[in-house]
């Protein structure tokens, strides 16, 4: 079958490889209709990992981490519910050396990788929503646990960001979400979003700070950093956390002062799903997937494509440049 695989050297190449056939126990068949290119599948092709571990494709070194396809056999210990099903997938859920996938015409992968889509959604919309709506879902479950009572998405109008406007609608969470034009706002304002902060307006620092002292938002889930980051720190509230989820601001540096930090009590760290409480716990991942399944066919929840590629497109479509929520697709 035709897969994309990372070399040594961190450079992608298509291969034929042997398709998987007889899937170990706890591992699953998805013949794959499609896979999202994510900001994350770019940035760490030529960058290491933090602490410079090595980003491993599984079996065949297939590259790729979110996908979706239909399951098309299953292997000894994989609960019945998934024969036949739609799913998508989070690659790097469930660690295994049986992986092969996500770039490529069938995926072999642990069952608890995939979340069981509706029959009537279709599986295309799908292919990127997986890892994106558990990462909102646990961020709420842990700034609840550390305290604070709302916060501030920066990257308001990427995938994460809509998916914080119905989550935190849901769980009566404050949010305030940053956005860079009157246009996004205007978007995400009629998903539902109370509270929409525009970077360009000349009151925006201000803004930030009053809004967020009236709403008592001290978790700031940031996924854009450098400049913007810089600008929102000082109006923070007092003993706030800003979670750092996501690099869309590159390698621009963020600026502030050791004052600032010591003055407000603030703390910055770094945010991973895959460490957090919600998803480390095998009971509470259950029981946020059982959730997330009853909810995943929200609107908000759809990948976003901007343009569909196939297999051999590879120089073409991680050149796409994306626009705001809206990526570079594989269909199969």
């Amino acid at each position: 079958m035709k897969a994309i695989c990372v070399t040594p050297s961190r450079t992608l190449e298509l291969r034929d490889i042997p398709a998987p056939q007889n899937p170990p126990p706890g591992h699953i068949l998805v013949d794959m209709d499609s896979a999202t290119i994510t900001h994350g599948d770019r940035f760490f092709l030529s960058r290491p990992l933090p602490g410079g571990a090595s980003m491993s494709g599984g079996a065949w070194d297939v590259y790729g981490s979110n996908g979706a396809g239909k399951v098309v056999a299953i292997g000894p210990g994989v609960p019945p519910d998934y024969v036949g099903k739609p799913v998508a997938i989070y690659k790097t859920l469930v660690r295994s050396p049986a992986i092969v996938g996500l770039w490529c015409e069938k995926a072999q992968l642990p069952y608890g990788s995939c979340l069981i889509l509706p029959d009537h959604v279709r599986v295309r919309d799908y292919n990127g929503s997986f890892a994106n709506v558990l990462t909102v879902y646990a961020f709420l479950a842990q700034i609840a646990a550390d305290g604070h009572k709302g916060m501030i998405v920066t990257a308001g109008t990427s995938a994460t960001g809509r998916i914080a406007v119905s989550l935190a609608r849901r769980q009566n969470v404050p949010a305030i979400f940053v956005v860079r034009s009157t246009s996004a706002r205007a978007e995400l304002v009629s998903h539902g979003a109370e509270h929409v902060l525009v970077t360009t307006e000349p009151d925006f620092e201000e803004s930030v700070g009053a809004l967020s002292a009236e709403l008592g938002a001290s978790a700031v889930f940031d996924g854009v950093g450098g400049d913007l980051l810089s600008h929102i720190l000082p109006s923070l509230p007092m003993n706030s956390t800003i979670y750092v989820y996501g690099f869309l601001g590159g390698s621009a540096p963020v600026s502030f002062s050791t004052m600032l930090l010591m003055g407000k009590n603030l703390v910055l760290r770094r945010y991973s799903v895959l460490e957090n409480a919600t998803v480390s716990n095998p009971l509470r991942l259950a029981a946020a997937m059982k959730e997330i399944e009853g909810l995943i066919d929200e609107p908000l929840f759809r990948t976003r494509i901007g343009k569909e590629f196939s297999l051999d497109q590879i120089d073409q479509a991680m050149a796409y440049e994306e626009t705001p929520g809206a990526r570079a697709v594989f269909v199969m």
